[in-house]
């Protein structure tokens, strides 16, 4: 079998992320990791703790973390969990253990999206652009994410810091959203 590793390449690769307006808000690709779609029936929240050392958050756009592990509160009875590069397998492996009396599923949808940061203290001028949500603090608070608009793709947007947010988008729409963001921030530069 042929190693393809270290010529893996990502739909981010090429992409412009730089900008005269990078002092007010910056783009960056988020490095590889594994992703999974989790969804259960109650029960579930709890049952994972031993995996992440967290229960998955069972408030309405909410996140969780610990160490190298994230879960965000995307739906009812759905959440999406990111690990470190490659070890999906394990930690699918770990859940499906974990939630063995708790009907369940679980997807891997590592290849389906690409993360990008939008940070500094023009971000959420840049996101309003595309976005309706309110990102005054009080309205959308550190922790906070939620499954939105941006420009005409869906993301799952996450705020990580009082300027810093964390965007999940399919890949197919990494290019787009790129652009849009590009262009909304040429504006700043203006």
């Amino acid at each position: 079998m042929v190693d393809i590793s270290s010529d893996r390449r990502t739909v981010l690769d090429g992409l412009q992320f730089t900008s005269p307006a990078d002092a007010e808000v910056r783009i960056e690709p988020v490095a590889a990791m594994s992703r999974l779609a989790l969804r259960g029936r109650p029960g579930i929240e709890t049952a994972v703790a031993p995996v992440f050392g967290f229960n998955l958050p069972s408030t309405a756009c909410t996140s969780a973390t610990a160490a190298e592990y994230a879960a965000l509160w995307v739906g009812p009875d759905e959440w999406l969990v990111t690990a470190p590069d490659g070890r999906v397998d394990v930690v699918k492996a770990a859940l499906e253990e974990a939630c063995a009396g708790v009907p369940h599923a679980i997807t891997d949808i590592s290849h389906r999206n690409v993360g990008l940061t939008i940070s500094g203290p023009k971000a959420t001028w840049v996101l309003s652009h595309g976005c309706p949500l309110d990102f005054d603090l009080a309205a959308f608070p550190v922790g906070m994410c939620t499954r939105t608009l941006l420009g005409r793709t869906e993301v799952v947007l996450w705020r990580r810091a009082e300027d810093t947010f964390r965007i999940e988008v399919w890949r197919t729409f990494a290019d787009y959203l790129i652009g849009f963001l590009n262009e909304a921030r040429k504006e700043l530069a203006a």
